[in-house]
């Protein structure tokens, strides 16, 4: 039969069977959900109306994520799905979806703040820095150098919610691309009110 996204095959408000006012069409047509899954990436080009062509992706491990209080945009490891406000079996089954809230790795936002204002982020007290991070954070700089790195760690803050998550290792992040129109799963670190509003949310399907 097809996947039909038409409004004709439907009925009336009132129960009634609606006459057909014609065969099915192509510019009608709907196609099967991508599904996409947490793995090694695997992405399909899909030929659309128009001659254009979309990016099926099937499989993902890896996305680009913005952490907007900071300005700053690094590709991470996706680890798993956390909420979506749709279908908790969209979590269940581990299904990339827009609007999708998951956890990400912390390691490479951690690498870029620590190197950015040469500060330790949410370390334990006393725990010794391996030689790679005790290099870049106790780089021994030129006067006018560390003039700059003091400047900015005067806007250094980082929100509490987020230094819990760093101490994990794992960030909440949403998506906001189309995994199965772009072949990408991109999207942005959740902050502020909107981080939350989704903790609340999480610790409430967890409660149940």
């Amino acid at each position: 039969m097809g996947i039909s996204r038409d409004s004709w095959h439907k009925r009336y408000k009132t129960g009634a069977t609606r006459p057909v006012p014609h065969k099915k069409r192509k510019y009608e047509l709907g196609r099967q959900p991508a599904n996409t899954k947490i793995g090694t990436k695997r992405v399909r080009v899909i030929r659309v109306r128009g001659g254009n062509t979309k990016l099926r992706a099937l499989r993902l491990d890896a996305g680009n994520y913005s952490w907007a209080s900071e300005q700053t945009t690094r590709k991470t490891r996706i680890i798993d799905t956390v909420y979506n406000s749709t279908n908790n079996e969209l979590v269940r089954t581990k299904t990339l979806v827009k609007g999708t809230v998951i956890t990400v790795d912390a390691a490479p936002f951690r690498q870029w703040y620590e190197a950015h204002y040469a500060l330790p982020l949410a370390r334990k007290k006393n725990q010794k820095l391996s030689e790679e991070d005790n290099a870049i954070i106790n780089k021994k700089r030129s006067t006018t150098c560390q003039a700059k790195y003091t400047e900015r760690q005067k806007s250094a803050a980082v929100d509490p919610l987020l230094l819990e998550q760093f101490a994990t290792g794992r960030l909440l992040a949403r998506i906001s691309s189309s995994p199965g129109q772009v072949g990408r799963a991109d999207g942005y670190i959740l902050e502020g009110k909107e981080l939350e509003f989704y903790l609340r949310k999480i610790r409430a399907k967890k409660a149940k």
